[in-house]
């Protein structure tokens, strides 16, 4: 800026700074423009997939495609770090990665409209192709990436036109000669007024997000509102059992503050899964097949499910991916229809060795079919805790097998079980690698004192639970300070499925830090191993401890 009688002159540097000042505004306006197309293509996304099935949402398809994709110690680690929020972390970080995209595509597009647009038609492309992937998918699953992608490239041209129109021309254009639209004024100098064209482009772009949230937050309120069962599934009222699982023994809990319920509430019991939404199946609708090497194939309706003679089962269920002492293991009061009954129904042929479970969104789980036909409670499980299966937890029909981590022997939202062969087929899990069995390994812990404790000088509460599926727990021994192993006290026993807990007095503990173990006996005689072992494949091993200071 020049000069004039009476005026200050420019200060040095001023114009420089006005040229990075009128870049930072160029490219924030292009910004605008590629995020602005990508709210668009969110918010359609998600109203098409209030018709097709929530599942085909780009940024759902897209991410259930890259839990299938991601390698197995990637896995471990998003579960070992961020636990059950694994899921929104994976959510968020797709959509962190489709904001800065849509910003690449907008800095393209004011230059090159046709290259943006392209690229928007590519994220089309990705999310059709993720939302195919999936063993469940229909065409119709195609619907939302693709009308994302070509809702997405025609707002981008759009806005890019408007930003290019809204661009200072002539003289006015050169940083060194006048402010650029958004520059303070420098001394001297009168207002800039805000070029229509300018307006314009601003009122499109901010008019664009905002009605973009709103069709967003309409799709969604649709999708939830045309999948929701919570009414049907407080409608289901489940029988009496025909076969009532014995009381609990008071004694089997020992009461010292901080230890866990023997029972597990249901709000509690952990969920692993690889689902980023949860199948909502309306039980009026539900059917299971069971078929393959088998005589009679069955088909089987919620309703005559009910009908058949329920049982209960009390049963402690783990996670595979469980680190030493960590939290996925929880034990509940099942309900259901005796599995094996219905198999033997059905006419297992021989030579069949594995029962593949199948849910509703495409996860398969094989369990050895000879445990399931050895004489162990196998259910098809309809309720957890004297209620109908919460949907998190698999409503309205699961797979129940004692001694098996989850991943073998627990499919949720159950549709579809195959008597078949290992040699024939491998489920989801072996695929990646996982131990063919999934048998539950001994494993105790220690939940009282808690870890970094500080605590009194003296005797102290050490106490824990332990479990070993399928075949008890027979001891447990404690040690402080890699001194000798003392026994603890078990409390009372309520059968091999369940886990068992203990306590022990730590006498005379002196002030200082400390070091506490805990290891488990199962009812075979093997004690837990010292050697540490990654979840992957088969499960952790190792001795659980913890850390305290004594005061």
């Amino acid at each position: 800026m020049s000069s004039e009688p009476g005026q200050a002159p420019a200060p040095p540097g001023g114009s420089r700074a006005r040229r990075l000042r009128a870049s930072a505004d160029r490219a924030a306006g292009a910004a605008g423009v590629g995020v602005a197309a990508a709210a668009v293509a969110i918010a359609l996304g998600e109203l098409v997939s209030a018709f097709t099935g929530p599942a085909g949402a780009p940024a759902l398809a897209v991410g259930s495609a890259a839990i299938d994709l991601t390698p197995t110690p990637l896995k471990e680690y998003a579960v070992r770090t961020f636990g059950t929020n694994d899921k929104p972390v994976l959510l968020g970080g797709i959509y962190l990665t489709l904001t800065a995209l849509a910003v690449l595509a907008g800095l393209i597009a004011v230059r090159r409209p046709r290259a943006g647009a392209v690229l928007f038609a590519v994220f089309g492309g990705v999310g059709a192709w993720a939302a195919m992937s999936r063993s469940t998918a229909g065409v119709s699953y195609l619907l939302p990436s693709l009308t994302a992608g070509l809702g997405g490239a025609a707002v981008l041209v759009l806005l890019a036109g408007r930003y290019r129109r809204a661009l200072p021309t002539g003289p006015a254009a050169a940083p060194d000669a006048a402010p650029v639209p958004g520059d303070g004024p420098e001394p001297g100098d009168a207002p800039a007024p805000v070029r229509p064209a300018r307006r314009q482009f601003l009122i499109a772009t901010g008019g664009t997000v905002a009605l973009a949230a709103a069709v967003g937050y309409a799709g969604r309120s649709l999708s939830q509102s045309r999948n929701d069962i919570s009414a049907a599934r407080l409608a289901v009222r489940i029988p009496p059992p025909a076969r009532a699982a014995t009381a609990l023994p008071a004694a089997a809990h020992p009461g010292i503050p901080g230890l866990s319920p023997f029972v597990t509430p249901n709000a509690d019991f952990y969920r692993v899964d690889t689902a980023l939404t949860l199948p909502k199946i309306d039980p009026d609708r539900w059917s299971l097949r069971i078929h393959g090497l088998v005589d009679r194939p069955l088909l089987i309706s919620f309703d005559e499910l009910l009908r058949l003679p329920l049982e209960e089962l009390d049963h402690t269920m783990s996670c595979v991916s469980n680190e030493v002492g960590g939290p996925y293991v929880g034990t509940t009061r099942w309900l259901g229809a005796a599995l094996p009954a219905l198999l033997r129904s059905a006419g297992v042929r021989a030579g069949a060795d594995q029962l593949v479970g199948r849910s509703q969104d495409g996860m398969s789980i094989g369990t050895p079919l000879e445990s399931v036909l050895d004489g162990r409670r196998a259910l098809l499980a309809v309720a957890m805790n004297g209620e109908a299966l919460p949907v998190a937890h698999g409503f309205p029909c699961r797979t129940v097998v004692p001694g098996f981590y989850g991943y073998t022997s627990a499919t949720k939202w159950l549709t579809d079980l195959e008597v078949t062969t290992f040699a024939r087929y491998d489920p989801y899990w072996v695929r990646r690698g996982w131990d063919r069995t999934g048998a539950v390994r001994t494993a105790s812990r220690i939940e009282v004192p808690a870890g970094f404790a500080r605590i009194p000088a003296g005797t102290v509460t050490v106490a824990g639970t332990a479990w070993a599926t399928h075949r008890g727990i027979a001891a447990v021994e404690v040690r402080v300070d890699d001194g000798p192993w003392a026994e603890a006290t078990l409390a009372a026993d309520a059968g091999p499925d369940l886990w068992r807990q203990w306590s022990w007095d730590w006498p005379g503990a002196r002030p200082g830090t400390h070091t506490i173990q805990v290891r488990a006996t199962d009812t075979t005689g093997a004690v837990q191993p010292e050697a540490r072992a990654a979840p992957f494949p088969g499960g952790s091993t190792g001795w659980h401890s913890t850390v305290v200071t004594v005061v």
